[in-house]
């Protein structure tokens, strides 16, 4: 009879998918839909708007790794939920702004809560699964990124068009009542481990492979086994080639449709709904792959396929092209991030994932941050997006021939 019953590992996997759908999806990719409404009622500058997204993203950084650290040391299901709350509050602050200062605070506020939630959430999967399905059990969680990025195309627009000059308000009100529910759903389900359960991890033999339960305080957080392990520093070597090439893509994607290949806005913008909708089920799919040819080999696939894309998006002269470019970097969009979550796990272990995942993030920071720059003034050399495009493809194949020489952990073999 017990056998039959849902393990709750699922239930846990599945709050962290909602736990990405209100973090990434609510909190992060929402800012571009709302942004044209918010400038026109506040009346900023494209560099003011420009500084507020870049303001999220520091404290996404920062928090990225001190929220791994927070969580290996107190447990996810505080931090995550703490998070949540703290997003809640400055998503609902941002509908409140009436001048660019306590704006940037509030967006920046609200990318320390992102980074806090997320990294977190992305290791669940190291504690309540094997190694065998961590890579599915983290691919399920990054599924929330596209879910949450098509929920929030799906309700804003038509909240902005019945709230006319003040629907941005109303817009980031209703997100951040929703991620004050997400935060609710998280404190109440969330749990750190299956052996504070009894329980086995999905996929182990028996309850004896689960951690054990602790009584009392946790156990001293040693951050020395994360920074130390010369294998945690080539993998976030190897995620920072992901962060760089990646963001290129996107952050010129809809400029290049428009201004160099003639795309109307719409037509643009559908192309762009495409990832997003396709990407919902890329982490599911890479995360399988992972478990079954090992994750240096599907790092270096993942990374081959993102060069690919790139390279048709560059050489693409009509439609089919381009559209087969998005289709294929959608099916791919968030396939390294998965695998790098799993692999944090296998190298460290499920309960100092969190922090692990957080370190090697810095990396992925840092290459995010330099691949616009860089690419941007190829764009402005060279006249157009080809070069920066082509410049992306260039890292992603070092990103492939990089993962093929990943250690693999003791029991990472297919």
């Amino acid at each position: 009879m017990g056998d039959r019953r849902l393990h709750y590992g699922w239930i846990v996997i599945g709050t962290g998918l909602l736990v990405t759908i209100g973090a990434h999806g609510f909190g992060r990719m929402s800012y571009t839909l709302i942004l044209p409404a918010m400038k026109d009622g506040l009346g900023f500058t494209y560099t003011q708007l420009g500084l507020l997204e870049m303001g999220n993203f520091v404290g996404y950084l920062v928090m990225a790794l001190v929220g791994g650290v927070l969580a290996a040391r107190f447990g996810p299901r505080r931090v995550i939920a703490a998070a949540l709350v703290l997003m809640a509050l400055t998503l609902a602050g941002m509908g409140a702004a009436r001048a660019f200062g306590f704006a940037l605070a509030m967006r920046t506020l609200t990318g320390l809560g992102n980074g806090a939630a997320y990294v977190p959430a992305m290791a669940l999967g190291a504690a309540w699964f094997s190694v065998r399905l961590r890579g599915l059990a983290t691919g399920i969680v990054t599924a929330g990124i596209g879910a949450g990025t098509m929920i929030a195309g799906l309700v804003v627009p038509p909240i902005l068009r019945a709230g006319g000059a003040e629907g941005w308000r109303t817009a980031w009100f209703v997100l951040g009542a929703a991620v004050l529910g997400i935060a609710a759903v998280a404190a109440a389900l969330l749990r750190t481990s299956p052996g504070e359960m009894g329980l086995a991890p999905i996929g182990a033999a028996s309850a004896e492979e689960a951690p054990p339960a602790r009584a009392g305080r946790p156990a001293p957080f040693q951050w020395g086994q994360v920074y130390r392990q010369g294998r945690v520093w080539y993998l976030g070597l190897v995620y920072f080639m992901y962060g760089f090439s990646y963001i290129i893509y996107v952050t010129f994607f809809v400029a290049y449709l428009v201004k160099q290949r003639g795309l109307g806005p719409g037509e643009a913008g559908g192309l762009w709904a495409l990832v997003g909708g396709l990407s919902t089920f890329c982490g599911l799919l890479w995360g399988g792959i992972s478990d079954r040819i090992g994750r240096p080999r599907a790092t270096a696939l993942a990374y081959a396929v993102l060069a690919f894309a790139y390279g048709v998006y560059a050489v693409s002269s009509g439609r089919p092209g381009l559209y087969l470019s998005a289709v294929v970097f959608g099916v791919t969009a968030w396939s390294v991030p998965t695998i790098t979550a799993a692999a944090a796990g296998d190298y460290v272990g499920p309960r100092l994932a969190p922090a692990c995942l957080g370190f090697i993030t810095l990396f992925f920071g840092i290459g995010q941050a330099l691949g616009p720059a860089v690419g941007g003034a190829v764009a402005d050399r060279t006249g157009g997006f080809v070069g920066a495009f082509w410049l992306a493809a260039a890292v992603s194949v070092v990103g492939a021939v990089l993962s093929l020489g990943l250690p693999r952990a003791s029991a990472d073999e297919p």
